[in-house]
């Protein structure tokens, strides 16, 4: 799919709403709303003061416990607040000249759905039968129901909706165009996409540009060839997992070529995703905190200097700007969703690593090379890494150091002879002369060389 008219320029904040705000671990469904949604609104200067120019809410419709559980697509969660509180929020978010990206979790909703209700009370008589995947009703499910049914990968609390049948395609479009009315969302993180129908995803792709011709959307794709669902006829980008484990293991390895070889089977002259800009992160709601996940805290300069100089879109994942903590275990993935104010965000133990990236964000921002540049790369070593992003009218070559020392780099560059002005360390020039360059790297950190010619 085409890029859209702003994803391109996109720096995104990924909030898990109904952790980040606080919200009881189950609903009842009898409680009154509470505006909790209205405690992200403190984030927003933050959010801007990073650089970050688009929003990713996880699931805020009502839900029985995690979000990734429906009841209903057309009401907020009442943990959250109200249809009225996310109008208000998104209202201030488009105010600000930011998106917003919404979760669509459409391969399955939760046993508390209004539809699996009335299959639960009328069996074979509910006129709600087709909705739901592999019904069968010679035998009972896990859960005791007098039914079988199809849960979203062994998970009977997720029940698996039936995506051809024309009344479950019509119910969820018509939920599209709800939030798109309201909320006036400009895209949508399609949860487990990898096992949406393919029809299903093709019919959505063309719905939703209908409504708005340049509505994004990206596919949760953990595994296999991300083509298979982001092309001209479904997505726009999809979560790129290759590239996060290697974001951190080749630092914790010292192994720079794990990650050099994952962005170059990407976005090299032969790249498989070269016309791709796929969403990028160190972490998010279901992966353990990057800075639990790095073994040396000084690492997260590096990687977040590689963030956001490599091809595709960045993402920062609430709190992780600033060293939260946090790591799932066997049956919780809480920690990785913590209750967080900016109160509390601000006495987080990485103090200087959002100027850090508020300077990256800044950087990309006004670099054609770094946010559709070609890749290609100059050296890598176990601790060093240089690559040239390169576009019709600039080229740039970044080097990343994660060594605890200064590294000294020589260097053979595709470029004339001339002068590379630093824009991530100002004041810095370095020359060009015959092709070849000098660098000296500063211990885990990063140069952002612009070509002047």
């Amino acid at each position: 799919m085409k890029p859209s008219s702003w994803d391109t320029d996109a720096i995104f904040y990924h909030i898990y709403p109904l952790g980040c705000c606080g919200a009881p671990v189950r609903n009842d469904f009898s409680a009154a709303p509470v505006n909790r949604l209205d405690s992200l609104y403190a984030f927003l200067d933050h959010i801007q003061s990073l650089g970050a120019n688009a929003i990713y809410l996880g699931p805020l419709f009502e839900s029985s416990a995690h979000g990734y559980d429906t009841a209903d697509y057309f009401q907020v969660d009442r943990r959250l607040g109200k249809n009225s509180t996310l109008s208000a929020l998104a209202r201030e978010i488009h105010q600000r000249g930011m998106h917003l990206v919404l979760d669509g979790v459409f391969n399955h909703v939760g046993r508390d759905f209004w539809a699996f209700r009335d299959l639960q009370a009328n069996r074979q008589n509910s006129a709600f039968r087709g909705w739901f995947s592999n019904l069968d009703f010679s035998r009972s499910s896990p859960k005791g129901d007098p039914f079988w049914y199809e849960g979203w990968n062994g998970h009977y609390d997720l029940v698996k909706l039936n995506l051809n049948h024309p009344e479950v395609r019509s119910h969820l479009f018509e939920a599209i165009r709800t939030w798109v009315d309201q909320y006036e969302i400009d895209g949508l993180r399609l949860d487990a996409a990898d096992v949406l129908d393919i029809g299903f995803l093709k019919d959505l792709s063309g719905y939703c540009r209908s409504l708005r011709p340049d509505f994004w959307l990206m596919g949760e794709i953990v595994h296999g060839d991300y083509r298979r669902l982001a092309n001209p006829e479904m997505l726009n980008s999809a979560t790129n997992y290759e590239v996060y484990k290697g974001l951190y293991s080749s630092l914790n390895d010292h192994n720079y070529f794990e990650i050099a070889y994952a962005i170059n089977r990407q976005s090299g002259a032969y790249g498989l995703y070269k016309d791709l800009a796929l969403y990028n992160f160190a972490d998010n709601h279901d992966v353990d905190r990057i800075a639990s996940s790095l073994r040396n805290p000084a690492h997260l300069y590096p990687l977040y200097c590689l963030l956001f100089t490599m091809p595709g879109i960045p993402s920062i994942y609430y709190g992780s700007e600033q060293g939260i903590q946090g790591k799932r275990t066997e049956f919780s993935d809480r920690d990785l969703r913590p209750a967080l104010t900016m109160d509390q965000v601000n006495q987080l133990p990485e103090k200087d690593l959002p100027a850090a990236i508020t300077r990256l964000a800044a950087i990309r921002k006004t670099s054609e090379a770094l946010k559709i540049g070609d890749y290609l790369e100059l050296m890598v070593s176990s601790e060093q890494f240089v690559f040239l992003r390169r576009s019709s009218t600039q080229a740039v070559v970044v080097a990343i150091n994660s060594s605890t020392k200064t590294s000294a780099i020589p260097l053979r560059v595709p470029l004339p002879d001339g002068w590379l002005e630093d824009r991530l360390n100002p004041g810095r020039r370095l020359r060009i002369i015959n092709g070849r360059l000098e660098i000296s790297l500063p211990s885990c950190w990063a140069m952002v060389l612009d070509f002047q010619g």
